[in-house]
């Protein structure tokens, strides 16, 4: 018996070309940090991307974000765990004009009331990568509130990423909830779809779809919202 919808954010319930959003958020956080603290524009960068491919491959000993300061530490000195201020407000204010880059379909958030309407628990399975108010943000760009989830994922919280499946297993743990009552919807077809292993149903999102490896998505339910809002009431 399924209890609980999981959903990506980024590609799916908001949506967006990855590689645009990356682009725009990065080119105002370097702006920010170079004119605050002088930071030489290539180390920054080495700082800032190097802890991202970290926490992306976390062995869970110690959260996304402690691994996340501690590489970035290493590439900027240990002067940098005094920019954490600046990243917040970075996130509160210029963050906020990635939003620009980014669509809201109205459908994501007719989804999330119909997940509610039939009994379902909804998850927001978004990769950690982020702390809990770029997170948050992002939520409210794609026409919802963080309230509407039962629970979102951010690096505070969480010591592994997509597509590693303890990080759907950290999910489970924080629940109580089996893979078998489960179903992720996502757009990623590596970092999604990759929680059928567990045991969990999928439906992929192909709005925005990345599929790296080109794999054949028939073999998954999968089309627009309107498709997923059909698979949703059939649960």
């Amino acid at each position: 018996m399924i209890k609980a919808v999981l959903f990506d954010l980024d590609g799916t319930l908001l949506p967006m070309d990855q590689d645009v959003f990356i682009k725009t958020f990065s080119g105002l956080l370097m702006k920010k940090m170079v004119k605050l603290k002088e930071y030489d524009p290539k180390q920054f960068s080495t700082g800032i991307w190097s802890a991202i491919g970290r926490i992306g491959k976390n062995d869970g000993k110690i959260t996304n974000e402690e691994l996340w300061w501690n590489v970035y530490c290493s590439v900027m000195g240990p002067q940098g765990k005094e920019d954490e201020e600046i990243f917040l407000d970075f996130y509160e204010n210029e963050f906020q004009e990635t939003a620009k880059v980014c669509g809201c379909d109205k459908r994501a958030a007719e989804i999330i009331s119909l997940v509610k309407e039939k009994g379902l628990r909804p998850i927001l399975a978004t990769n950690p990568l982020f702390p809990r108010p770029a997170t948050a943000s992002r939520i409210r760009w794609a026409g919802m509130q963080p309230e509407d989830f039962e629970l979102f994922t951010t690096f505070e919280d969480y010591s592994y990423c997509k597509p590693n499946l303890d990080y759907y297993r950290q999910i489970m743990a924080k629940t109580g909830l089996s893979p078998e009552e489960c179903v992720m919807v996502g757009n990623d077809v590596s970092e999604d779809m990759i929680a059928e292993k567990l045991g969990m149903k999928v439906f992929l999102l192909t709005d925005c779809i990345i599929n790296k490896n080109n794999e054949d998505i028939s073999r998954w339910p999968n089309g627009d919202f309107d498709r997923l809002r059909e698979y949703i009431k059939a649960l």
